[in-house]
């Protein structure tokens, strides 16, 4: 009997928008401004989307969940975070 491939992917970038598919269309939204903007922070993608603060930090938080979206300190203010989008 042969074993079936994994179903998961090697890397998180190997199913790239695949992932984002089955999300909310917040998260959808977010992961579509991220790509047309390189870096931005929390309040950045809010006035981009017009998404409430509280949505945009859920769809953030459901994108770092299946990560496809990496974020870091904000050099310029330590309480920001820079978030980027990690899909080829």
């Amino acid at each position: 009997m042969s074993t079936p491939e994994s179903a998961e992917p090697e890397s998180p970038a190997a199913d790239g928008w695949d992932a984002v598919r089955d999300l909310p269309p917040s998260a959808k939204l977010v992961a579509k401004t991220l790509e047309y903007n390189d870096a931005l922070t929390q309040s950045q993608l809010a006035e981009e989307t017009l998404l409430p603060p509280r949505t945009v930090r859920y769809a953030l938080n459901r994108l770092e969940d299946v990560d496809v979206v990496s974020s870091r300190f904000s050099f310029a203010d330590a309480r920001k975070r820079i978030y980027t989008l990690d899909i080829e």
